[in-house]
């Protein structure tokens, strides 16, 4: 007599190698760091609001800040840049996780920026941008009498 595995093509095969396949692809992403694009990887990157500014931070350890560029244009800032690997003559690479090469964000900024006093810093493998409002995209608190 024949049994399900004899009549069911694939049954009772382990499915475990896709699962883990599957996993691996759910897990890379929701996590921008480990993401390596078309045009090289990703830095995480942060964007927040105050009333009078926008403040977009991203990670880029081991990056030179030389080696960034930053611009705005038409409520687009974009970050893109290069972190080279340091190699040494003669040296054999048994592992390597770190992510080198060119890299690009842009991020579209809701409401209207004050271009001209765009504020840039770099600490600690922090790229800090603070994105000032303009005067008409900052809230005007309206007391009641």
């Amino acid at each position: 007599m024949a049994t399900m595995m004899d009549l069911v093509p694939g049954f009772g095969v382990s499915f475990r190698p896709a699962t883990r396949l599957f996993d691996r692809l759910f897990d890379e992403w929701f996590d921008p760091s480990v993401y390596a694009g078309q045009d090289g990887w990703v830095p995480a990157a942060d964007i927040a609001e105050t009333d009078q500014s926008f403040v977009v931070t991203a990670e880029l350890p081991g990056v030179d800040p030389k080696n960034v560029d930053i611009s705005y244009m038409d409520g687009v800032i974009t970050i893109k840049g290069e972190k080279n690997k340091e190699m040494v003559e003669g040296e054999s690479c048994h592992c390597s996780e770190r992510y080198s090469g060119a890299f690009k964000r842009d991020f579209r900024i809701a409401g209207k920026i004050d271009k001209d006093n765009i504020e840039a810093s770099f600490k600690d493998g922090v790229l800090k941008l603070t994105l000032p409002k303009s005067a008409e995209s900052v809230p005007k608190r309206i007391e009641i009498h």
